[in-house]
């Protein structure tokens, strides 16, 4: 199976059954030493970074309006590695976006925060999955979804209206898997308590809410795989 799904175009998915094995990824035991070595260059660059655990895939395919993959659990300075090798790495990166709808239809993102990796860029509050999010052996994008919004912009997304399914976007930067998060209060109120949010965290892991009021009003530092999504949240696609 490996990767075997459609590249740069939005898809309907009714399920994701990705799976994460108990064993290592082929790519971190194959680049132990560059590994290692790469993230001593990090550290010494940014000296916040932290070598937690994420998940990178070994397969995704989509079948059927699902998505079926296998994911291993890897240290983060394996991650920054895959980033610079990720051709004909045998691994790839699938993260999960809350699509956060306020009540004036306007979409709340990001932009995060300058000791961070993606320092300045703008998207919807995301991290990647982690052991943590996954439940009997499979992902639980649901619970990655409202976990890193709350940790990132302090909004819980635990009652808003959930769209009736994902969609999923692959490029070769990664795939991302999003859904419809929709609350009552407009982007200006959503925005004011992100940012009381932002100013009362000690380090904050972003610098504050975006608002981007139509397919138009894209902001600076939007990373690309975004402009589609934003494109598709205002042509009102389901």
């Amino acid at each position: 199976m490996r990767f075997d799904l459609p590249r740069n175009v939005i898809l309907p998915v009714d399920a994701v059954a990705v799976r994460l094995d108990p064993g290592p990824h082929p790519f971190a035991l194959s680049n132990a030493a560059a590994i290692a070595e790469n993230w001593r260059r990090e550290i010494a660059a940014n000296p916040a970074l932290f070598d937690g655990a994420v998940v990178l895939l070994s397969e995704l395919a989509y079948r059927d309006g699902r998505l079926v993959g296998r994911c291993h659990a890897v240290n983060y300075s394996t991650f920054m590695l895959w980033r610079k090798r990720r051709e004909n790495s045998g691994a790839e990166h699938a993260y999960a976006h809350a699509v956060l709808v306020a009540g004036d239809n306007a979409l709340v993102a990001i932009r995060m925060g300058p000791h961070t990796v993606n320092a300045g860029r703008v998207y919807f509050a995301a991290g990647s999955f982690e052991p943590i999010d996954f439940r009997d052996g499979l992902a639980d994008v649901d619970f990655n979804m409202i976990r890193e919004v709350r940790e990132e912009t302090g909004l819980d997304l635990t009652a808003a209206e959930r769209g009736q399914r994902y969609h999923a976007l692959s490029m070769a930067s990664g795939t991302v898997i999003f859904r419809r998060y929709r609350v009552a209060e407009p982007a200006d109120e959503l925005a004011r308590r992100v940012s009381a949010f932002v100013a009362a965290e000690t380090e904050p892991e972003i610098e504050g809410p975006v608002i981007i009021r139509n397919a138009a009003d894209l902001p600076d530092g939007l990373m690309p795989h975004m402009k589609p999504l934003v494109e598709w949240h205002f042509a009102g696609r389901e």
